[in-house]
């Protein structure tokens, strides 16, 4: 038989039409030969409508594409093809099923659902972020009935982005974490004030502007809080001292996983922030800068059984969501938020892998940060497994297996695994490190021990899963309490302006005043507080581990004393940049303190250190009395080499204290580096200007104070 040229074969055989039965993999919405391809998971549905749309606002589509369930399905995947759509095609989803919330399921057609992985979702300032049909406040056990209003006019809608950017050969960084030195901060507070003098505030773009200020400041990586897509106008509540109505300023309730956050785009949202966050990462890049992402995973926006279907609700409820015993109508919650992600489900469990490969392999992310993260190890029942297996999946993932993993390592149903979450590979926010630091610093009785284990690396807490210092992500202040600034000002939280009658937030931030609470204009108040705040960031960036910074702690920035500012998206959150020329001195000590880190690699090692590294001593030169609950001096001596290099005095008694300093090594004597007791320039001298002690025996710290001597060449 003559053999046929292909293509003449091809024309026979192959499939043809403007709308064709598609492919089941990848999901959502992706780029095949002159059209696109779509697919969406859903076990229990029994039909399924691709509609498409051509203005975000619509509340009718253009066209709309019935799914066979025979033609255009594959095992629990819906999927079709469809020619010529293009890149910022507007699309969603209305699927069909049985509608018992008592046995898990809860589809509506007449809800618009956006794709649980799209690439975009276009902004809507108003969701229909309405309590379902049926809701009454004062009868929590009333019923959530169905809803015949079509929601689609009041529904964002997922968008189609071409998939094709010049990356111009940029890659993720690869920095080991020993090495890295972290900024958390959040995208629109980081540049919305006016003070910020950049040309598109409250952007990604807006970060590409302040990106000389983080290189010379010397950070290594951002980590931003939440760009998953969310609602900020899901509150319904006002504040109680202005009638203004809050928004959901950090984004701690997501929408969509993939879609990076619309309304942080300065160009448009029809796609265009998929671009946006793509060059700002690049920009992030040029300049040396790790970007990692603090990722929700563990609960969405759509709440409890009376929150709104926009996406895995009306998908398959019972299969992405934690629900209770044998009546389903109830969703199980161990985030405070209304719902849990069924995390151990292994649908679930490769849709967030598929999640998280999305953000490294479309848009070079470095690495995650794990909101509530011991969510993820729970299972069906909400027990906390003992090797939870998306854990080892996400840390041993092929396309994962160098991006960085941040767990926060408790989550709102009473877990805390600090210490104790996962294998080698996960690093963790070290609670303990946080908690430990503040209670020194503010003198509290008992508390030398703990301060020595945590500045060395929490050999403790680590050690035993096999891992190293490294594993630590060390800090003093996050986005979730007190700025660094106002834990030296409030012995109390002051969030009455949450609306929530100052019950939110934590309770105990071991925080301080020192005299008077809130801004003071005695000169010794305030000379502690600067004290304290140069003790923080010495502390926190001569430790062990790796550092991270709260973003404007550098400068002083205040919430007022609000320590829990999720909901205020105004002045009580953002960054007010005239307060670097104010607080000048704080940020050039920042600096110099991250620069002495880089330029002292004794600090960053990915091992903790032995007993011929260190000595501890007390201020008379002898061993420290670790039984002494009243003693709050310490010395520490680090060696390189064998021999002393770095002594470190902490004094945190509100009372001066001379310490007997250990002898230098021959021939290089102590040179006296920084002092948080000093004004600029000498609380921390520029490189290469340390102050030679001399024969001196003994120095004085001020009262709570650090000193830094080096040994000099």
């Amino acid at each position: 038989m003559p053999e046929r040229a292909l293509p003449e074969y091809l024309n026979e055989v192959v499939e043809t039409g403007a709308v064709r039965a598609g492919r089941p993999l990848p999901f959502g919405a992706q780029r095949r030969s002159d059209g696109v391809n779509f697919a969406l998971f859903s076990r229990n549905a029994t039909g399924i409508r691709l509609e498409l749309f051509d203005r975000p606002a619509d509340g009718e589509a253009a066209r709309t594409i019935e799914l066979d369930p025979v033609h255009n399905r594959t095992g629990d995947v819906w999927h079709v093809w469809v020619q010529g759509i293009e890149a910022g095609q507007l699309y969603g989803y209305r699927v069909e099923g049985p509608y018992r919330p008592e046995d898990g399921d809860r589809f509506n057609p007449y809800k618009l659902l956006l794709d649980p992985m799209a690439e975009a979702v276009t902004y809507h300032a108003d969701w229909d972020f309405e309590p379902a049909l049926g809701y009454d406040p004062d009868d929590p056990d009333g019923d959530d009935s169905f809803s015949e209003e079509d929601n689609a006019a009041l529904m964002p809608k997922s968008v189609f982005v071409q998939e094709f950017f010049d990356w111009d050969g940029d890659e993720p960084l690869k920095r080991p974490l020993s090495e890295t030195i972290i900024y958390e901060t959040h995208v629109r507070g980081l540049t919305i004030d006016e003070s910020s003098e950049v040309d598109h505030p409250g952007s990604y773009r807006g970060i590409v502007e302040k990106i000389p200020y983080l290189k010379e400041l010397g950070v290594t990586a951002v980590e931003l809080m939440p760009v998953q897509e969310f609602n900020e106008n899901e509150l319904q509540r006002k504040n109680p001292m202005t009638g203004e109505r809050l928004k959901n300023y950090w984004g701690y309730n997501p929408v969509v996983f993939t879609a990076p956050e619309s309304s942080y785009c300065s160009r448009g949202t029809v796609g265009h922030q998929v671009l946006a966050f793509k060059e700002m990462v690049k920009a992030l890049h040029d300049a040396g800068i790790e970007v990692i992402l603090d990722v929700v995973l563990n609960h969405t926006a759509e709440g409890d059984r009376f929150g709104p279907t926009l996406s895995l609700r009306g998908v398959d409820n019972g299969i992405y969501y934690l629900l209770e015993g044998e009546n389903r109508r109830r969703y199980k919650d161990y985030t405070g938020t209304g719902n849990t992600i069924k995390a151990d489900h292994p649908v679930v469990r490769d849709f967030i892998l598929n999640v998280l490969r999305h953000w490294v392999v479309e848009m070079h992310v470095d690495g995650f940060r794990f909101d509530l993260a011991s969510v993820l190890g729970r299972d069906e029942d909400g027990n906390l497994l003992g090797d939870p297996p998306l854990l080892e999946r996400i840390a041993e993932d092929p396309i994962l297996r160098e991006a960085k993993l941040i767990a926060e390592a408790w989550d709102a149903g009473g877990a805390y695994q600090v210490g104790a979450f996962s294998e080698r590979r996960w690093a963790e926010w070290n609670g303990r490190y946080r908690d430990d630091v503040r209670r020194f610093w503010r003198g509290d009785a008992g508390m030398m021990p703990d301060f020595a284990r945590r500045i060395t690396g929490s050999e403790d807490l680590y050690a035993g899963s096999g891992r190293g210092p490294e594993r630590s992500i060390h800090y003093v202040t996050s986005h979730d309490g007190f700025t660094l600034n106002d834990l030296v000002s409030y012995e109390r939280k002051h969030n009455e302006a949450n609306g929530e009658q100052n019950e939110d937030g934590p309770r105990e931030s071991y925080s301080a005043n020192y005299g008077e609470e809130g801004p003071s204009d005695d000169p010794d108040i305030e000379a502690v507080r600067r004290r304290q705040i140069k003790n923080f960031l010495l502390t926190l960036l001569v430790s062990r581990g790796v550092p991270m910074l709260l973003g404007g702690d550098e400068f002083r920035r205040t919430q007022c004393g609000n320590n829990n500012a999720y909901c205020q998206d105004n002045e009580v959150s953002w960054y007010d940049w005239s307060m670097l020329d104010e607080h000048g001195e704080i940020h050039r000590f920042c600096q110099r303190a991250i620069e002495f880190r880089k330029a002292h690699p004794v600090l960053s090692q990915d091992a903790f250190y032995s007993d011929e590294d260190v000595v501890w001593f007390g201020p008379d030169g002898g061993q420290p009395d670790w039984d002494d609950e009243e003693q709050r001096s310490l010395g520490w001596v680090i060696k390189r080499d064998g021999e002393a290099d770095l002594c470190i005095l902490f004094n945190a008694s509100p009372e001066p204290v001379r310490f007997a300093v250990p002898s230098a090594p021959e021939g290089q004597p102590w040179g006296l580096v920084a002092d948080t007791a000093a004004r600029a320039p000498e609380d921390f001298v520029e490189p290469g200007t340390a102050i030679e002690l001399g024969n001196e025996a003994e120095i004085e710290l001020d009262a709570r104070s650090t000193v830094i001597l080096k040994t000099l060449d």
